[in-house]
């Protein structure tokens, strides 16, 4: 690999880490490497040159971004944005607001029966209905997955966190639908979106004001 090819890649990969890190608020390197999906051994180097530069502070096993990180995410996210082919990432997300509405439904209905009545999930048939409509959306989500790696390989393994929360649920943990705190497929479709959010320099608050918060 040259020299060039090295260095886009390790500050693709620093972008990832920086960016999980604000979406998670704090994380184990686990946690990173898998959400970032980057080795192990990556993000722990990453890691401790992030300390080191006082882009990140470490408290027992967790890490969180600092102040001086912050910014440094801004730079890269800058940085990328100018890269990318914004008519095309701009097609691509009037795309996905498609399906974006289709998940707010459906995680609506998770939570909600009727529209007013908290889903108390005792009606076994209603939440496996749930489940098949969520199989439903992402086979059809998984081809705009691939166009979004083809525009951006960074984003590339969110394909691979969206499989891995299916599985979880089809295996009868129903908490990988939408629960906040785990790797949810509700959580990586709101870190996604963020990702888009940020990709096209825009803001969380403008698109919740134009309905396409998640």
């Amino acid at each position: 690999m040259s020299t060039g090819s090295s260095r886009h890649e390790d500050t693709s990969q620093e972008l990832s880490l920086l960016q999980t890190l604000r979406l998670k608020g704090r994380a184990t390197s686990d946690a990173l490497a898998s959400a970032a999906g980057i080795d192990n051994a990556t993000v722990e180097r990453l890691v401790d040159s992030a300390v080191d530069a006082e882009r990140c502070t470490r408290t027992g096993q967790f890490v969180k971004l600092s102040a001086s990180g912050k910014e440094r995410l801004a730079e890269l996210t800058a940085a990328e944005r100018a890269s990318v082919d914004h008519a095309g990432l701009e097609g691509l997300y009037e795309e996905f607001d498609f399906y974006n509405n289709d998940l707010k439904t459906l995680v609506t209905d998770w939570q909600m029966k009727d529209g007013n009545t908290p889903n108390d999930h005792a009606d076994a048939a209603y939440d496996e209905e749930i489940v098949r409509r969520l199989s439903e959306l992402h086979e059809s989500f998984l081809p705009w997955l691939g166009k979004l790696a083809a525009l951006n390989k960074r984003l590339a393994h969110y394909t691979a966190r969206f499989d891995y929360a299916l599985d979880k649920v089809r295996g009868g943990d129903h908490s990988f639908i939408a629960r906040p705190i785990a790797d949810s497929y509700h959580t990586v479709w709101f870190e996604l979106h963020e990702e888009l959010i940020g990709l096209l320099g825009r803001d969380r608050a403008s698109e919740a004001a134009a309905g396409r918060a998640v």
